[in-house]
């Protein structure tokens, strides 16, 4: 392992260690995925990701388990949406500490003052200066329809 590996994939794998010394199956199972997903993003661009770049896969991880989530409670499927809460906590338990209300909101704010944004037109300049910041830390989606209500008022 290099010696400049990120420090979110050294917990990874370390967690990856206590669940197999422990016979923990389901959480095992989960943190494979996640390594998995981190090398095969390494292999495509032949680079050790850093602690962002985990993150993003881990986004997106979060992203397609809440998405298959909804999808099997519509379908009335428990049993794989239990499966799917599981899969979720143990990937958010990487995730950086969500934000609150009030520090998304003055993140927000902030770049809009300081990108001069002044309608919905600015809106893909301030989330592209957002998104490196909330990556992770808060629901971009949620964030879009806020910034949005922010340049409309």
């Amino acid at each position: 392992m290099p010696a400049e590996a990120s420090p979110l994939k050294v917990t990874i794998q370390d967690n990856v260690k206590v669940a197999m010394r422990a016979k923990d199956k389901d959480r095992l199972a989960t943190l494979r995925q996640i390594t998995a997903a981190i090398k095969q993003v390494e292999v495509d661009k032949r680079a050790d990701l850093d602690d962002d770049g985990i993150i993003t896969i881990l986004t997106k991880m979060c992203k397609q388990r809440r998405d298959s989530l909804s999808q099997f409670e519509e379908a009335g499927r428990n049993d794989l949406a239990e499966i799917e809460v599981a899969e979720l906590a143990i990937i958010e338990e990487f995730m950086p500490t969500a934000m609150t209300d009030d520090e998304i909101a003055a993140a927000i704010a902030e770049t809009i003052s300081q990108t001069g944004a002044s309608s919905p037109k600015d809106m893909g300049a301030v989330m592209n200066m957002l998104r490196p910041q909330l990556q992770g830390r808060a629901d971009m989606r949620a964030v879009s329809g806020l910034v949005k209500a922010a340049l409309t008022a």
